[in-house]
């Protein structure tokens, strides 16, 4: 798999320190940002890494097919968005069909695109989540369907942070799980809703 990051990377270190080397290996770690601390924990686990600003490219398409080469090159099979905080295009998610995921922190669909806590803390709710789905070229965003949700109660939320770090361990266990699902062939469409994913043939 290869891995797309833009922040601190503790997403990825989950799949370092879980997946990686045995039901899957982590092939290349991309970022849009130079700083990412994501390519310092890369570099650490001996991972190739590459960074491709949005400013060395013509236009987004451009850097997201460059990207997309350069996944392919080290044999990429599944892309995990691991705190990318970039849209990808169309060509890009065309050359990976239904072999992109992606870890975000609500309850979908419920409160998607940025800001999804803040959304979720102002909308009062009492129960707040993870969700990893497959991210489709569908027009939407954080649309594509639902693999594996987790939540938790947290009935007086009124931190950003504090309610972030509550959440951390359910992406680092559930985004993992994901890629080994994936790895072990245990993950279908039901052919009556596309919508709809189906684990272990169930």
């Amino acid at each position: 798999m290869g891995v797309l990051a833009s922040g601190a990377g503790t997403n990825l270190q989950a799949l370092l320190d879980s997946v990686h080397g045995h039901e899957a290996v982590v092939v290349g770690v991309a970022s849009d940002r130079a700083d990412a601390s994501a390519l310092e924990r890369a570099a650490s686990a001996g991972v190739p890494t590459a960074v491709f600003a949005l400013a060395e490219f013509p236009d987004r398409p451009a850097r997201d097919a460059a990207i997309a080469d350069w996944l392919t090159q080290r044999g990429a099979e599944l892309v995990v968005l691991a705190g990318y905080m970039a849209l990808l295009t169309s060509p890009f998610l065309s050359r990976f069909e239904q072999r992109v995921i992606n870890v975000h922190p609500s309850l979908l669909p419920a409160f998607p695109g940025m800001r999804a806590i803040e959304q979720a803390i102002d909308y009062g709710v009492k129960i707040f989540g993870v969700t990893v789905h497959f991210v489709e070229d569908d027009g939407g965003v954080d649309t594509g369907p639902v693999l594996l949700q987790g939540a938790i109660e947290l009935p007086d939320a009124d931190d950003l942070m504090a309610v972030h770090e509550r959440l951390r361990p359910l992406e680092h266990r559930l985004l993992p799980e994901a890629v080994r699902l994936i790895a072990r062939g245990a993950v279908s469409r039901d052919p009556d809703n596309a919508r709809r994913v189906l684990i272990g043939g169930t």
